[in-house]
């Protein structure tokens, strides 16, 4: 074993179990050599009763004074189940050897005169594999606490609380989840939080754009194909659906699913099987299901445009996510994110927000929701010449925020309801100045509320 190695031993304990003294201390003084914590004991009882220190590895003579190696070995699979036990004999029987493996033991060495090298050996190999295994359990860890839901979806406002509480409804089951929100509000991520905070989490999560496919290779791209099936399949190609097995497929922008490929995922989903394109076996599937658009599904199954028994087959659990004007001082929160994050990223001294930028920020549209404040706000850094950025550094047009905001047809009341709302977020939910700005009474704002008629953030 090289030094670098040994540097990293010297919390990894090994027990030698061994009648014979002046052998257990020609096995210790190997170990120790490797750096490894050492502790000898001539009989198999003095071993049993320090299993509480929890050891890594003993080494275990098969005939001991007061009981056998076998005795033992189930004593300490008991006690101590991650422990690894390599049984050290002079017997030559294979059928012991055997025996002994199948119980639970890691491996049996031969008294020889390599003893000492085999035994050097194959506790390096299950030091390395203990140590990769730790190093996966922490990328696990570190991969769930990245996903955790407040640190993935930054913001404090109601409507984001809401969405934080059907993620974690989401995470306790394997039911469908379908996500619904304009472009830009964080999909992706939702499907991401959800499948990384499930017992799937260990398992793949594949992310397929339905949009992104020609609907040509669709088929193919999700339910893979055989050599030879179709011209230019030049080799196997396996589906994302399998690429998904044990684990989740997100499909985004399912609303662009052709209808012919609708017919064949709704038998994939019912069956939960499939057969990939000039196939002739069936491939049995355990896959979660989550999906996305920023359409209105429900319009097009009235329209003929997706099929109904699809539409209640992905439905499950749906979680609409609202828009980034909705969400109040979430917006001012997320913009010092992503600035802090931009400079940081590219090593530019950190900026502040004046308060006349976040008045801006607060009262923009935002057609292109989050997506469209990283990008606002990583150019502004970039612009500014100090530390702070100002109105002038953000590339925003007031004049299209108020075209966006009557793009969309609405009755006089829910334009009404769309001004209030608007006032509250940019005087932080001050309703009494609100009132005053717009010339209206108090109890008017508190009535809209009570009738849930929009939430305040």
């Amino acid at each position: 074993m090289t030094s670098q190695n040994n540097n990293n031993n010297n919390n990894y304990k090994v027990f030698i179990v061994e009648d014979n003294k002046l052998y257990a201390q020609v096995l210790k003084k190997q170990l120790l050599d490797q750096q490894y914590q050492v502790k000898v004991f001539y009989n198999g009882k003095d071993c049993i009763s320090h299993l509480n220190d929890q050891p890594d590895v003993i080494t275990l003579d098969y005939t001991l004074p007061d009981m056998t190696g076998h005795e033992v070995l189930k004593e300490i699979q008991k006690k101590a189940p991650d422990t690894h036990v390599i049984i050290i004999s002079a017997q030559e029987s294979i059928s012991t050897a055997i025996e002994l493996m199948k119980d639970g033991a890691y491996d049996y060495i031969m008294k020889a005169a390599d003893t000492r090298e085999k035994l050097t050996n194959v506790i390096k190999n299950i030091y390395q594999s203990d140590q990769l295994k730790q190093e996966n359990t922490r990328l696990k860890d570190a991969i769930k606490d990245h996903y955790n839901f407040r640190k993935l979806i930054k913001g404090n406002s109601r409507e984001i609380d809401h969405v934080f509480s059907l993620m974690e409804k989401a995470c306790q089951t394997n039911i469908s989840v379908s996500i619904y929100g304009e472009t830009g509000t964080g999909k992706e991520l939702v499907a991401k939080g959800i499948h990384y905070n499930s017992p799937r989490s260990n398992k793949p999560f594949v992310a397929v754009n339905v949009s992104a496919i020609p609907e040509g290779l669709i088929e193919s791209e999700l339910f893979g194909h055989e050599k030879g099936a179709f011209t230019g399949a030049d080799f196997k190609k396996i589906g994302k659906f399998e690429m998904a097995n044990s684990g989740t497929l997100f499909l985004d922008e399912i609303a662009d699913l052709d209808i012919n490929i609708q017919a064949k995922l709704l038998r994939v989903i019912q069956e939960r099987e499939l057969m990939r394109l000039g196939g002739t076996e069936n491939i049995s599937l355990n896959v979660r299901i989550l999906t996305a658009t920023h359409k209105n599904l429900s319009a097009l199954v009235n329209e003929g445009k997706f099929r109904q028994d699809l539409y209640y087959r992905l439905l499950g659990l749906p979680i609409e996510l609202p828009p980034l004007r909705q969400r109040g001082n979430d917006i001012i929160l997320l913009a010092k994110h992503f600035v802090n994050e931009f400079c940081k990223e590219n090593k530019m001294t950190p900026k502040n927000i004046t308060d006349e930028s976040k008045q801006l920020l607060r009262t923009y549209h935002y057609p292109g929701n989050i997506r469209e404040l990283k990008a606002v706000m990583e150019l502004a850094c970039v612009m500014t010449n100090g530390d702070s950025i100002k109105p002038t550094h953000l590339n925003m047009s007031v004049d299209e925020n108020v075209q966006n905001l009557l793009s969309n047809e609405k009755s006089l009341d829910e334009y009404n309801y769309d001004i209030v709302k608007h006032f509250l977020n940019k005087y932080n939910q001050n309703v009494r100045l609100v009132a005053k700005k717009l010339g209206i009474g108090k109890s008017t704002i508190y009535r809209m509320l009570q009738k849930k008629e929009f939430t305040m953030n």
